[in-house]
């Protein structure tokens, strides 16, 4: 398709969107999340995101700043909010227009370049915001004998990925082991899993040899392996995106004498910690979108029972006292 106009449409839980732009090459990242989920079939997107490629860039739109500042990995950035609608600039390279109410959102590229994943994240949070649904940075796995979820949040480098891993060889589906969204129902809060692939630590590798056999010798910068979900799947169960309902949020920490234990932790105390890794606040407060993510948080918190999850040396230890635990719920 290089050189050629296309249009795609994903489907996230019910919520379809349609991604347009002058080239494929222009929406790499997306498809690294969201290949799965696409399809071809001609229908009207509730989200609709058009790409351009041009060097006329409107860097300074009217509004209020609610952010200025560096962004990991991105560079500069800054965040314009205009009420109706919010405009992401980096400065000299792209911006985004995302008109959530309305709908749609318009990313703006420089020649040559790619959307930044910064850009991307945010536009996909308003696609699933305009649905209802709200992207959480946690893990989540199904039971072994039942198709509920527990959602394992702690921020990154705390160990979700081999914490997930290792439940997942004691007989737990893995999600996602780092992006779920949440669905508001009328049953209810159900979650999901973002289909992408999952990034092996060469220390998760040591601590779990049964991956061996999904990895190649080559590891990246940061010491990890991007392994796809079809690869895991020949020695774990993965599941597939359809959306949960949930059993219990495990806020996860790293047990200071090796030992697992597993621990009632109290709502205001589990709604903090994942409030604080989820919700961004800008310089005029928290935008619509982050409000009703805030809102989405409580009612997860409200419904199911909250613990903390202190991994120690052997984390698939883990496994005996979830089941028992939640067993006994």
């Amino acid at each position: 398709m290089t050189g050629a106009a296309a249009t795609f449409c994903y489907d996230l839980n019910g919520q379809v969107i349609g991604i347009s732009a002058e080239r494929a090459e222009l929406w790499p990242n997306f498809d690294l999340m969201l290949g799965t989920l696409r399809f071809n079939e001609a229908v009207e997107p509730g989200f609709r995101i058009d790409i351009l490629e041009t060097s006329a860039l409107s860097e300074n739109p009217d509004g209020n700043l609610a952010f200025d500042g560096e962004v990991p990995l991105d560079g500069h950035c800054r965040i314009i909010d205009a009420g109706d609608v919010v405009h992401l600039v980096f400065p000299g390279l792209q911006t985004a227009s995302i008109h959530a109410d309305a709908g749609w959102a318009e990313i703006r590229v420089h020649p040559g370049s790619k959307v930044k994943w910064t850009l991307l994240m945010m536009v996909l949070d308003a696609a699933l915001d305009a649905g209802g649904q709200h992207m959480l940075h946690t893990a989540g796995l199904t039971l072994p004998d039942r198709d509920a979820l527990v959602l394992i949040h702690a921020p990154s480098g705390t160990g979700k990925s081999t914490t997930s891993m290792a439940l997942a060889s004691q007989g737990f589906g893995l999600c996602s082991d780092d992006v779920m969204i949440l669905s508001a129902t009328p049953d209810g809060t159900l979650a999901w899993g973002m289909p992408r692939k999952v990034k092996i630590h060469r220390n998760t590798a040591a601590m779990l040899p049964f991956l061996s056999p999904c990895l190649g010798e080559r590891w990246d910068a940061e010491g990890e392996q991007a392994v796809p979900l079809e690869r895991l799947g020949e020695i774990i169960r993965v599941e597939d995106v359809r959306a949960r309902p949930l059993a219990a949020l495990l806020h996860l920490a790293r047990s200071a004498d090796g030992q697992t234990r597993l621990a009632p932790l109290a709502r205001t105390d589990a709604m903090v910690a994942l409030a604080t890794d989820n919700v961004r606040t800008g310089m005029t407060g928290l935008l619509p979108m982050q409000k009703r993510r805030m809102a989405s948080i409580a009612a997860l918190v409200k419904a199911v029972p909250t613990f903390t999850l202190e991994v120690g040396s052997s984390p698939a230890d883990a496994a005996v006292l979830i089941r028992a635990t939640l067993d006994r719920a």
